[in-house]
């Protein structure tokens, strides 16, 4: 079962990276086409593309909230991005558990990899932050989904932060780029 697991999920990164190299994450309209050509399971490719955006961290995560809501509405967008969010990050948190700082720190610049650590284990502030910045846009959460890993947070919380703090910003730009 996890070999059939594992060849599922390399066989989605390879097509990820074809259509990458084919331009269809160069833009909003050019991901949008791409996801629509999958007719029904449109939703369901939005979600698993947006679940490994957060676990790739070179894939943009902020067009697929745009292609979502101009696809689907900003109340389908939404459900899609959110939900395909969050699993990412959940799953990028036990990945940075399960294979630890090596793994992690060959994600990342090592100097961005090491001013964030660092920050990350010293601050007495972390959670806060840390949901804080799930709710804000902009903010590298990829990144510290895999940084959270490394912490001492326990999974549940670190579930909750994530499932209380990500549909905020999301619903936002989903009411945002459906009325565009």
């Amino acid at each position: 079962m996890a070999a059939g697991l594992l060849l599922t999920c390399l066989a989605f990164c390879a097509v990820l990276f074809k259509a990458y190299l084919d331009g269809k994450f160069h833009s909003a309209k050019s991901l949008q086409q791409y996801i629509a050509g999958f007719g029904l399971a449109a939703p369901l490719i939005l979600t698993a593309l947006q679940a490994a955006q957060v676990v790739l961290p070179v894939l943009p995560g902020f067009l697929g909230c745009v292609a979502g809501a101009a696809l689907f509405g900003w109340m389908g967008g939404f459900w899609c991005n959110y939900i395909g969010i969050c699993a990412g990050s959940l799953l990028a948190f036990l990945l940075a558990r399960k294979y630890g700082k090596e793994f992690v720190s060959g994600l990342f610049p090592a100097k961005q990899y090491e001013k964030w650590s660092t920050w990350a284990a010293k601050s007495k502030s972390y959670t806060a932050m840390l949901f804080l910045g799930m709710v804000l846009p902009l903010f590298p959460d990829d990144f510290f989904c895999y940084f959270t890993g490394l912490t001492k947070m326990s999974a549940r919380k670190f579930a909750a932060i994530i499932v209380l703090g990500k549909p905020w910003c999301i619903l936002v730009y989903s009411i945002m780029f459906s009325a565009a």
